[in-house]
């Protein structure tokens, strides 16, 4: 059978080009190592193999890639998105590879966590090793360039030794939906390419510069707003300008899944909330018409972020979501909604340094009790969050931390799964690996990590059993899940009496 013709292959590894068993949440999984269970069973557990054509064209790919390949095919190069095993077939005739990473190297959070605690390499360092090491010997059979980029570029410059061991040409930081067609177009020339770009705000893209991908994306992703106007300062995507996609657009990409088969979607911004909003208001006549198109074109929806502030704001003003919720719970057949949120900190001083518009429109000193109040609206409206905390801050006190246990204590009855996050120097914070690699691991941070950990395994199998994996069709997954919490609880407890018996404690990622 005869391949498809393509000069630009884009691909990832395993760890994302998978649906993950059609539940988001799921491909976390992949970033804590194989515990206690073979790596392919780990594999299959958060990142099961896509349904593929033919040529070994991924029915569903990370949305990410979908728009790097729209960005080609519109400017009449010839790409396509490759699963991985499918793409030594082409590397003969390929002029590039174009890989995309949410974690490249398992330095993102939730990925540093397990490997500072369990001092296991996790699951995605290792698929993308295995497929760089193999993509490498190919190159230099073939001479293909090799550009990488996505979220995770920056982890480039704390591995730069492997730059030169796979033959990494070009490392993109930011969006290149604009920047990918020179390159391209430098790979036909034969012209020789950067090492390294930097894509600022002045050189991303418009609105009506963002291409709308033409096939589906991973759990039906679409992407309704770029930036955020908060400002946190250990977060990238606020050095990003603010754009809202226009609604036929969104109506457009939705359609494009759809006709793909994938039947639900999330919808991925920063803080949908914000769709629209007034500054950091929320505006309910533009939520009201996204999720009327949402409900209509699709069988069931999940929201990527909404800050806290804002769950608040939108309920006290109109009971905006309130009547969203109301929306999809009668018009489509599902009975919750799932969300990521970031709570960040429990201590009032500490967020007024790092992330005083985290809050907004309230001040950093109520910051606390609106995360109570935001826990308590998304419990009654069956909004399930999966919350982060972030440990490590710089300028953090032992009171600090005191403060976010106590805030996650009261949080206790509410619907939600929260996870401890090492601090990672993103944004305006962004400094050497170092800072993450060799960690203060303090009493006041273990008693933090085991507070979460105890609510997020009772609420985790409450949440599975009621919402996330029922009925027949889930029961392997189910079981298997919860075979793995149990081991997380085994393996944690473990760790965490090794840990108190030390004052202070420092973890060290190893240098491989």
């Amino acid at each position: 059978m005869r391949d498809i013709d393509i000069d630009f292959i884009i691909t990832s590894d395993r760890s994302m080009m998978s649906d993950h068993h059609g539940r988001e949440f799921i491909g976390f999984v992949a970033t804590g190592p194989p515990i206690f269970l073979p790596e392919f069973i780990w594999t299959y557990l958060c990142c099961p193999k896509p349904k593929v054509d033919r040529f070994g064209r991924p029915r569903e790919a990370p949305y990410g890639l979908r728009k790097i390949e729209a960005s080609l095919l519109e400017s009449g190069f010839k790409a396509s998105i490759i699963d991985p095993d499918y793409v030594p077939k082409y590397l003969s005739k390929a002029k590039a590879v174009l890989i995309g990473h949410h974690d490249f190297f398992a330095y993102g959070p939730p990925s540093s966590e397990w490997w500072l605690i369990t001092g296991k390499v996790p699951v995605n360092r290792r698929l993308f090793t295995k497929f760089m090491n193999k993509l490498a010997s190919y190159k230099k059979k073939y001479g293909f360039k090799i550009v990488v980029g996505g979220p995770a570029a920056w982890q480039w410059r704390w591995e730069d030794d492997k730059i030169d061991l796979w033959g990494v040409d070009t490392v993109v930081e930011g969006e290149a939906d604009l920047v990918v067609k020179k390159l391209a177009q430098k790979v036909l020339d034969n012209e020789p390419l950067p090492k390294y770009i930097q894509v600022g705000a002045q050189d991303s893209p418009k609105v009506d510069q963002i291409p709308v991908i033409k096939g589906a994306s991973v759990n039906g992703l679409v992407e309704i707003m770029r930036g955020c106007p908060r400002g946190c300062s250990f977060c990238s995507v606020t050095l990003r300008s603010l754009r809202c996609i226009p609604l036929e657009v969104i109506e457009r990409e939705i359609k494009v899944n759809r006709a793909s088969g994938v039947k639900s979607g999330i919808l991925h911004s920063e803080d949908v909330l914000l769709y629209g909003a007034n500054g950091v208001i929320p505006s309910e006549e533009p939520l009201r018409k996204l999720h009327e198109i949402a409900v209509r074109r699709l069988e069931g929806i999940a929201w990527a972020h909404v800050s806290l502030a804002a769950v608040v704001v939108a309920e006290r003003q109109g009971r905006i979501l309130t009547k969203i919720t109301d929306t999809i719970y009668s018009k489509l057949n599902q009975d919750y909604i799932g969300v990521e949120v970031g709570i960040e900190t429990g201590s009032p001083k500490l967020a007024e340094k790092i992330m005083p518009g985290k809050s907004a429109p309230f001040p950093p000193s109520r910051y606390p009790e609106i995360v109570e109040e935001a826990f308590s609206i998304m419990h009654e409206l069956r909004i399930v969050p999966a919350a982060t905390f972030i440990l490590n801050l710089p300028g953090e006190t032992p009171d600090d931390v005191v403060k976010t246990i106590e805030l996650t204590e009261r949080l206790r009855s509410y619907r939600s799964i929260i996870v401890p996050m090492i601090f990672v120097p993103l944004g305006r914070l962004r400094g050497e690996r170092d800072i993450i690699a060799k960690v203060r691991l303090t009493r006041e941070h273990v008693e933090a990590m085991k507070i979460a950990l105890d609510h997020s395994l009772i609420w985790g199998e409450r949440i599975m059993r009621e919402f996330y994996l029922k009925g027949r069709e889930a029961l392997i997954l189910r079981l298997l899940l919860k075979y793995f919490m149990k081991i997380v609880r085994w393996k944690a407890s473990s760790v965490y009496r090794k840990l108190e018996s030390f004052t202070e404690k420092e973890l060290v990622i190893p240098k491989l």
